[in-house]
């Protein structure tokens, strides 16, 4: 896999796309391609009234175009949005930006919501605000979005206002890399997985449980000390964690076993 970067001047969709070529799910020219296509195709519904357009771009992209959620959720081909723009399938992750993006080719207001587990569109139209479902296309009220949050997090969580703040372009790529690395880790693709945290380190690298995730996908591939390296590091630089000592039971047996070469 070739050495990426990533850079601070980053954007969508150019980010997302070069990402996921990068890792090998998605051709950057194919979904480039997709990407155009249907940014030149939505003109055509830019209607006057503000409330009809959002309406027309609704039923274009679920009804005529055919954008659902991926069978397979937990897949890199949900996460990718290379993937999605060409296979018109998704998570609520890249079906929400395909959908963000197209609306802003209409001067619609829609902005990415990072709930636990979930993400979502606000969207104001003639005023009023709205939350919607990109999995759907429908309206979500607050007791429905109370409920996304809850099913993630337990019956006893809250629907915290700093849920319902939009998110930026590296918040929302933080998400896409989250669950590319998660899909990866299902389909045990752990090279693709380790890319995906390092990338993750490169904008995070105060976060010490990309490292014991990093080392966890590390120890899969049989590189032993690249592993203990990370975990040396969560207990070096998180040692009040209520994990702390798992890790150090799991950073002493790997300190047992010698360096495996492949």
């Amino acid at each position: 896999m070739s050495n990426y970067t990533l850079q601070d001047g980053i954007s969508l969709p150019e980010s997302a796309l070069d990402i996921g070529a990068h890792l090998g799910f998605s051709k950057l020219e194919a979904a480039r391609f997709a990407w155009f296509e249907m940014a030149g195709a939505v003109l055509s519904h830019y209607l006057v009234d503000q409330q009809q357009r959002f309406n027309a771009l609704l039923h274009w992209f679920y009804n005529d175009l055919g954008f659902c959620v991926r069978d397979n959720y937990f897949s890199t081909e949900a996460a990718d949005l290379g993937t999605c723009l060409i296979s018109r399938q998704g998570n609520s992750t890249t079906l929400a930006t395909v959908l963000m993006l197209l609306a802003k080719q209409l001067d619609l207001e829609f902005e990415p919501i990072l709930l636990p587990g979930n993400t979502v569109l606000r969207c104001k139209v003639a005023g009023e605000v709205s939350y919607l479902d990109p999995l759907t296309g429908k309206e979500l009220t607050r007791h429905q979005l109370h409920v996304l949050v809850r099913g993630e997090l337990g019956n006893a969580a809250l629907l915290k206002q700093s849920y319902l703040k939009p998110a930026t372009v590296k918040k929302l790529l933080t998400r896409m890399l989250h669950e590319l690395k998660a899909g990866c880790i299902v389909s045990h693709q752990f090279e693709a997985a380790m890319e995906c945290c390092s990338l993750l380190l490169q904008w995070h690298s105060d976060d010490v449980h990309l490292n014991r995730e990093r080392a966890f996908i590390a120890q899969q591939l049989g590189c032993i000390s690249v592993a203990a390296a990370d975990l040396q590091h969560f207990v070096d630089n998180s040692p009040h964690d209520p994990v702390i000592e798992i890790v150090k039971m799991q950073l002493k047996e790997l300190n047992e076993h010698a360096e495996i070469y492949h």
